[in-house]
């Protein structure tokens, strides 16, 4: 009788913090036990992850002290999990660690830290960042047995850097969950976050990093809508010492007592926060993904977005795109967009639809498909 399979997912990223990641790896662990009942999944959870990850029958968790993308991680994992009788491990967050025995897999999201580090990270900490996580990327890429992209567009740039690697790379593209759906408007939800009954805002999401590209979403906020009090800009930030800089550049531009930095969230806020808002306004110079581009759409907002890297790919022509180095461009996107109650409608029911095609179950089921040929070459 032939031994069953065990798959090892690396999930520490699902925690007690929101993040891009997070939402990625719970795609794919909701999903992948019940596709591929054939198959054993050990999961390895972060102490922060109290619930268990998945009742499945053919999975097992294990919970492992050290973070993600740790120094640990990176060069000791096989002392500090038990791997033992693992027949494929994937790592799900960009980097391999070392002396693993058995095939890898490895989802990439980007390779922003090999190829415009101070996309990254400002200040002296990208000093310190960017060697460790070019090492892990890079090793990556040399050693995966096979590497799994989140959008075509960060295949493009891993086969721009290497193009010997078309062989290993696929698109297994990411989704968005069904918890993502147009609420309705509930204004004290609304007001902890300084939106009155009668005021409009337009919504930015993501951590604060430069390529995120804040200080222009401000920048054409204020070219928008300067002196309109009446309409307002949400920046939901993860992480990041953003607020004092973007706080004191609001104030320059004339616009902060319009803006309000809310700092992270909890999830039914922030699907409140989209169903109502005039627009999302996402100007980054690259994503991966870009998880508030899907999650923006599925509750029903208008999106303007760049034109380049994965959002174009992402959005599928629901959006509004821009020039995300040109103010004027983005301003004159957030003026049409929040004043045309005819465009944002139609890009309203564009946006759903678009949502609608971004399944994690065709996601789960594109990286079992890379598992099963990941096997069969062992």
């Amino acid at each position: 009788m032939n031994r069953i399979s065990t798959v090892c997912i690396d999930c520490r990223y699902i925690g007690a913090r929101p993040s891009g990641i997070g939402e990625v790896v719970r795609g794919l662990v909701d999903h992948a036990p019940a596709l591929a009942p054939d198959l054993h999944f050990l999961l390895l959870k972060s102490p922060e992850a109290v619930a268990p990850l998945s009742h499945a029958a053919n999975v097992t968790e294990q919970v492992v002290p050290a973070k993600a993308n740790s120094p640990a991680t990176m060069w000791m994992l096989p002392e500090i999990a038990d791997l033992a009788g693992v027949d494929l491990f994937h790592g799900t967050y960009n980097t391999m660690p070392a002396r693993l025995a058995m095939p890898v897999v490895t989802t990439v999201h980007d390779i922003m830290w090999l190829t415009d580090p101070h996309w990254c990270e400002p200040g002296a900490k990208r000093l310190i960042k960017q060697p460790f996580y070019a090492h892990g990327i890079r090793r990556a890429l040399a050693r995966s047995t096979h590497i799994a992209t989140v959008s075509a567009a960060t295949r493009e740039a891993i086969l721009a850097y290497d193009p010997a690697l078309a062989d290993r790379v696929s698109v297994t593209l990411s989704g968005v969950a069904p918890r993502f759906t147009p609420v309705p408007r509930d204004n004290a939800v609304l007001s902890r976050f300084g939106v009155s009954a009668e005021a409009r805002y337009v919504l930015v999401v993501g951590q604060y990093a430069p390529y995120k590209n804040h200080e222009r979403a401000l920048e054409a906020f204020a070219r928008a809508f300067a002196g309109n009090a009446a309409m307002r800009l949400v920046m939901v930030q993860r992480q990041g010492p953003s607020a004092t800089n973007l706080e004191q550049l609001a104030r320059r531009l004339g616009i902060g007592a319009q803006v309000r930095f809310t700092g992270g969230i909890e999830e039914p806020d922030l699907i409140q926060l989209y169903s109502h808002a005039a627009a999302l306004l996402h100007p980054s110079l690259c994503e991966g993904f870009g998880n508030p581009l899907a999650e923006a759409m599925a509750c029903g907002c208008p999106v303007i977005t760049s034109d380049r890297s994965a959002m174009p790919e992402v959005t599928g022509g629901a959006a509004r795109l821009v020039d995300p180095l040109d103010t004027e461009s983005i301003a004159g996107a957030l003026r049409e967009v929040c004043s045309d109650d005819a465009i944002a409608a139609q890009m309203r029911t564009a946006g759903l639809a678009r949502a609608a095609e971004l399944s994690w179950t065709a996601f789960a089921a594109a990286n079992i498909a890379i598992y099963r040929a990941a096997l069969a070459s062992t």
